[in-house]
């Protein structure tokens, strides 16, 4: 059974380490909830020391396009360094490769939840809410509202994990790490702060409405005009 975090769990250990929320919502997961275990882990990960570079400046980096060998999808991504010289490097020129192939092929939303508006959170949480309420009809049976808040927390929070780039499990590695941990990880490693700072993502014919033809009705409809 995966372990249930709360918010306030997270916001105490991201409070005790400095560490970024994603990196303390997956400590606590593996701690099992435990915070001072969390604490461990983040302290072994090296995540703390990458947090005291949250507030420097990464005005350098790199601006990458990729677009898919079926030439249908195309992504430009902004992922940021401090430094020109960083810019060049070799492991940060990877990272920022495997994302830009990560958004092409995983299609998510938005870069953090701190980009999530208001308006859309709330949206997201009116059509789980829907959801549960048709449960209830179709089954007859009707929860506790506690109950209902703590589904409803417990689905906006997958739903952030899911649709949230840094969240994400970087698609071109085994190790079920996400990107936000891996951009900590090069932070400690390297020494500069570094993360995607935004990006867009292409598809061929996107929002386009393709025009549908019956052709049988079209034909049935020469036939009576004939």
């Amino acid at each position: 059974m995966s372990v249930q975090v709360t918010a306030a769990q997270v916001k105490s250990l991201r409070d005790r380490t400095g560490a970024g929320m994603n990196d303390c919502r997956q400590a606590l997961i593996e701690a099992e909830a435990n915070e001072e275990k969390a604490v461990e882990i983040i302290q072994k990960k090296g995540l703390a020391k990458a947090a005291k570079k949250a507030g420097a400046i990464a005005a350098e980096g790199r601006v990458l396009s990729y677009i898919h060998p079926n030439n249908r999808i195309g992504v430009l991504v902004e992922i940021n360094c401090q430094t020109d010289f960083t810019a060049k490097n070799e492991e940060f020129v990877g990272f920022c490769n495997d994302v830009a192939m990560h958004i092409a092929a995983s299609t998510p939303l938005y870069v953090r939840r701190e980009d999530v508006s208001e308006a859309d959170a709330t949206k997201q949480r009116e059509i789980f809410k829907g959801q549960l309420d048709e449960e209830a009809k179709t089954t007859g049976k009707s929860r506790p509202e506690a109950a209902v808040a703590k589904i409803l927390e417990g689905k906006i929070d997958k739903w952030f994990s899911e649709v949230c780039l840094n969240e994400q499990e970087l698609v071109t590695r085994d190790d079920k790490k996400t990107i936000g941990s891996i951009a900590d990880e090069l932070t400690s490693r390297i020494g500069e702060k570094i993360g995607v700072r935004r990006f867009v993502r292409f598809e061929l014919g996107e929002g386009i409405e393709k025009k549908t033809v019956d052709f049988a009705a079209e034909v049935a409809e020469q036939l009576k005009s004939s």
